[in-house]
Parts: C-alpha cells; sequence; structure tokens
C-alpha cells in the first residue's frame, strides 16, 4: 500500500506526537503514522490526502482552503532542498531513518520556518524539536534506501 500525504504534511508527520483537532483525526494520524514507520512508500498529492479524510465532512474544511495550498508549495521547496531530490506531485518516496534525520534535522534548524508560519501547531512542533523528538509517532525502521520515483 501507499501512504498519500500533501507536500506540508511531509513537515506535520515530522513531529506527530498523538495530539490532533479530535480523536477521530488523532486515531487517523497513528494509523498512518505507523504505515511511514513500518515502511510504506508515501505518494505525494496536491489536495487532500489520507491525513485530510476526517476532517473532510466538516462544513469549509481548511484542507481546501488555499491556504493549505500555498503551505504545500512552500513546503515541497523546502523538503527538496533538505533531501536534495526533486519533489513533485505524484513522486512516491520512502522515509528512512537518513531522509527523517535529515528532515527532522532541518525542523530544528528552523529551516522550515516560513512553511509553517501561521499554523496553529508551530508551538508543538517546536517544542517536539526543542525536546528531540522524544514522544514522535514516526520511527523510521531499517528499510530500503529512500527512493524517489
Amino acid at each position: 500500500m501507499t501512504v498519500r500525504l500533501r507536500a506540508h504534511h511531509l513537515l506535520c508527520v515530522l513531529t506527530y506526537v498523538g495530539k490532533g483537532y479530535s480523536p477521530a483525526l488523532v486515531a487517523n494520524c497513528d494509523r498512518v503514522a505507523a504505515r511511514i514507520s513500518a515502511g510504506e512508500y508515501i505518494l505525494l498529492v496536491a489536495g487532500p490526502d489520507d491525513i485530510c479524510a476526517p476532517l473532510l465532512n466538516e462544513a469549509e474544511p481548511h484542507c481546501n482552503k488555499e491556504s493549505a495550498t500555498d503551505r504545500d508549495a512552500r513546503a515541497a521547496e523546502v523538503v527538496a532542498r533538505s533531501l536534495g531530490q526533486p519533489l513533485q506531485i505524484g513522486v512516491r518516496l520512502r522515509l528512512d531513518s537518513p531522509a527523517l534525520a535529515r528532515l527532522r534535522a532541518g525542523f530544528a534548524g528552523r529551516r522550515f520556518t516560513e512553511v509553517c508560519a501561521g499554523c496553529s501547531w508551530s508551538e508543538l512542533c517546536a517544542s517536539v524539536a526543542r525536546d528531540g523528538y522524544a514522544d514522535v509517532r514516526i520511527r523510521a525502521k531499517d528499510i530500503a534506501p529512500n527512493e524517489i520515483r
């Protein structure tokens, strides 16, 4: 199987510690985190993804707003720079240990602050990074090296 993620959620999953907007979202994010940790491929998508699923029944889900799309564009750029590889819609990748380490180092080094500016979760995520990612739900196992295709 493949986890479908929008670009800015590649950053969100770095600091995910089991908190969310609702119990349904937390349960869903836990399932997604377990799949990524198990080494499933991630397919980069435009718009709502596997994380957004529980929010799409809301009257005006923020997943469909221009602000989320703008955040995706900025995230794709910084993630591509951190991974040293192009990143566009339709790319498949794995978050192996080296990729997670590079992205988390970038997050802790505040290289992604422009993407996260204005996000209601940015303080929590910054705290998780300051604490050394101790309680994060995504842990890379020894999987095949990151392959972007």
